[in-house]
């Protein structure tokens, strides 16, 4: 999911760029890369990748 978001936000920069226009100081396109890579990062982590509840099982007798 993470991964999703990061690719987002890299299509976002990639318009940014290609149609030169003038955004505030926050959305640059070289700050968007930086945002999207680092949802790649968080994706490679495995941090989206959802909770892991352990499982009991029960012996049989």
């Amino acid at each position: 999911m993470l991964a999703a978001v990061g690719a987002v936000i890299f299509a976002i920069a990639y318009l940014i760029n290609v149609t030169s226009t003038d955004t505030d100081a926050a959305f640059t396109p070289i700050s968007l890369m930086i945002a999207g890579l680092f949802f790649v990062a968080l994706h490679f982590a495995g941090v989206g990748s959802g909770w892991s509840y352990p499982t009991r099982r029960r012996r049989r007798r």
